[in-house]
């Protein structure tokens, strides 16, 4: 274990160590959530090779976890036990051939073990009436089989997080206006639902039905630089048929608010209708 408690005193080092320029936040453990991910080359103690093999061919991994390294740790030190860690469920993802799903064949054979590993934390409450935001949740948990350039196999894992509304409803009405196509320029209407903290930075992205994140946007426009006419309660906003996909689709149009950092407003779908691609073609033969 005297490699396990070297491998803790190097974490408990950069917990100490690593220090940031904020008033609220200035080590580590002061932010909310905190993920400590990657190699941390704990292994399995005491078991011989053939038992850890058998127990992972036959998926008993629960008969490895009382002697990996990291788990006896958390059992001893405080720093360890403020981090939380899904089941070890998987197959240990240390030590492969290359481009194989064999365990270390060399003249080392090293035991597998559960090198790579996700932890996290979420910052405690300071007292009962405190109104916390946060709730963190692991949802899956594995090593990643199908990957051989390394002699250790990727291990993943997919969190939910809860973040407290700061507001209930939308903050702005936006639409499509008219058919969309790559063949004419666009124009989007937007309303104001509620007073927040507008910018010229502001911009309403164009995804598809079902987009993932933020950045995930076909195209954008500026609210300010791109507006076309307005009144005291509706905005109309440019989009050049350019900027406009040439194989349609379904889509919605979302507003970005620059200062509060999210989208906070989202159109019904609505279909861009699908361009003649043999069209451009011809023309471009020509």
């Amino acid at each position: 274990m005297d490699y396990a408690s070297q491998r803790v005193d190097e974490f408990e080092y950069i917990l100490d160590a690593q220090t940031f320029d904020t008033k609220n936040t200035p080590r580590i453990l002061d932010h909310k959530v905190v993920f400590w991910f990657g190699d941390l080359n704990f292994r399995i103690e005491d078991h011989g090779m053939l038992f850890v093999k058998n127990c992972i061919t036959s998926q008993q991994y629960n008969l490895l976890w009382s002697k990996d390294q990291l788990t006896m740790m958390k059992q001893k030190e405080a720093t360890l036990q403020k981090f939380k860690e899904g089941p070890l469920d998987f197959h240990p993802s240390y030590k492969f051939d290359l481009h194989s799903d064999n365990y270390d064949t060399s003249g080392k054979k090293r035991k597998p073990a559960w090198c790579d590993r996700i932890l996290w934390r979420v910052k405690p409450k300071s007292s009962l009436s405190e109104d916390f935001p946060l709730k963190l949740s692991q949802e899956f948990y594995t090593s990643k089989m199908e990957y051989g350039i390394s002699d250790h196999k990727p291990v993943i894992g997919i969190f939910r997080l809860e973040l407290r509304k700061i507001y209930e409803t939308p903050l702005v009405q936006v639409s499509a206006e008219g058919e969309w196509s790559a063949d004419f320029d666009a124009l989007i209407t937007y309303s104001l639902l509620q007073t927040f903290p507008s910018s010229a930075w502001d911009w309403i992205g164009l995804y598809k039905v079902g987009f993932k994140s933020v950045s995930d946007y076909i195209t954008y426009t500026w609210v300010r630089d791109d507006q076309v006419s307005f009144t005291d309660e509706l905005f109309q906003v440019y989009v050049n048929k350019d900027e406009i996909p040439v194989l349609g689709g379904e889509c919605v149009l979302c507003y970005y608010s620059s200062n509060l950092q999210c989208i906070v407003g989202i159109s019904k779908p609505f279909k861009v209708l699908l361009v003649c691609v043999c069209f451009f073609l011809i023309q471009e033969i020509l």
